[in-house]
């Protein structure tokens, strides 16, 4: 059985500073999320979620379901119970305003390279993929 998403890829910056990077990771650690947080992104759309370190980079992959609309999900995420309280809690560690929005924040990036790749989409568009279950 096949099944269609939307992938979105996303960049931001940390604060360069050792301490604030690991508390950062803490926040992020397994269970250490909001459950509101977690709830509120699987209310607009989004399947899953992974947020990888590079020194000060952070790198997001965003899976959602294929008719996700990246703008109106983005917009109904910032309205959803204890998001702009944890937006303002990260924001410490970032490199932006206490007051940004996570679509402020997080700059979407755009794909330049699949192997095998059959179409192309606009990074606001998302990536469309499959995956196969047995």
């Amino acid at each position: 059985m096949k099944k269609l998403f939307k992938r979105y890829c996303k960049i931001l910056e940390l604060q360069d500073d050792p301490q604030l990077i690991k508390e950062y990771k803490k926040l992020h650690a397994m269970g250490a999320a909001w459950p509101e947080i977690t709830q509120g992104m699987k209310d607009v759309g989004i399947i899953d979620m992974e947020i990888y370190l590079s020194g000060t980079t952070l790198f997001m992959i965003m899976e959602t379901v294929l008719e996700f609309n990246h703008d109106q999900a983005m917009a109904k995420l910032a309205t959803l119970p204890r998001q702009a309280e944890w937006e303002e809690l990260v924001s410490k560690f970032q490199k932006t305003s206490s007051n940004a929005s996570a679509k402020k924040k997080w700059k979407l990036m755009e794909r330049i390279y699949k192997m095998e790749q059959k179409k192309e989409y606009s990074a606001i568009e998302g990536q469309v993929e499959t995956v196969t279950f047995k």
